[in-house]
């Protein structure tokens, strides 16, 4: 996964124009001049917020959990019972038309897995190493309610597929990860797709050859998406990702995103 733009980056952005407003001699905190733009969001404020909104709390073992209770539950609820009717929908349709094949196109991350941890941990930093070894744990947690949305999926005729930002050289650690918190469904590398940038599908051509990607994330996932409508011959009834970029590009009858104030991937 890469994320580009981070709280570290909101800071970064925070000093400079603290600077400029400063230099120009007139702007303080809250207030602005005809030279000046108003002073950004205070970090230590947002991150406050996040934590709220969260529920971010250690566990026994000192991982960073959210909350159940949390508001951030409460949205992942809504979109939950969303998606249901969705999946409810186009099982009724896929039994009064023989042959329709419906499909539901999950993100992994924080789509899927939660890495507040990771977020909290690093101060909502990203670090490719750190991010790795993260990964390669296998150890997140799931999601409120999304290994049981996979497998209402899976009761009701629905195809699940898997389209992610993740490498192929974290598949295993995926997979084992998905297993883990209870969403054990087609982890088959027939469903799963996760960026090969070594060798990447044909379907990729226009944007990525053997040793040379420039996909960006909405082209490599689009792309995605329509192999599977177009080529495994699935009518993708759902597309769920955290990140508009999941879901920019079209292939997919609905949209849902979930919840995530702590990172954006253009």
């Amino acid at each position: 996964m890469h994320k580009p733009l981070r709280i570290a980056a909101i800071a970064a952005a925070c000093a400079v124009a603290g600077g400029a407003l400063y230099g120009a001699g007139a702007a303080t905190a809250g207030q602005s001049t005809a030279n000046s733009t108003h002073e950004p969001y205070n970090i230590g404020l947002l991150v406050k917020d996040i934590d709220t909104y969260y529920g971010t709390a250690a566990d026994a073992n000192g991982v960073y959990q959210a909350s159940p209770d949390s508001p951030y539950a409460q949205d992942l609820a809504r979109v939950d019972a969303a998606v249901r009717k969705q999946i409810d929908q186009a099982a009724r349709k896929a039994r009064h038309h023989h042959g329709e094949k419906p499909a539901i196109v999950f993100d992994i991350d924080d789509t899927l897995l939660l890495s507040l941890d990771y977020e909290k941990r690093y101060n909502y930093t990203y670090n490719p190493t750190t991010w790795a070894d993260y990964v390669n744990k296998a150890d997140r947690p799931g999601v409120f309610g999304s290994a049981e949305l996979v497998q209402y999926a899976e009761s009701k005729g629905v195809e699940v597929f898997y389209n992610s930002g993740l490498s192929e050289a974290q598949r295993t650690a995926a997979v084992a990860n998905l297993k883990k918190i209870g969403a054990d469904v087609n982890l088959d590398a027939d469903h799963m797709f996760l960026k090969d940038k070594a060798n990447p599908p044909a379907y990729l051509s226009a944007c990525a050859t053997p040793g040379t990607w420039t996909c960006t994330t909405v082209q490599y996932k689009s792309g995605t998406r329509e192999h599977i409508e177009d080529d495994l011959g699935y009518d993708i009834v759902a597309n769920l990702g955290d990140q508009y970029s999941d879901l920019d590009g079209g292939y997919a009858d609905r949209t849902f995103k979930l919840p995530n104030p702590t990172y954006f991937v253009s």
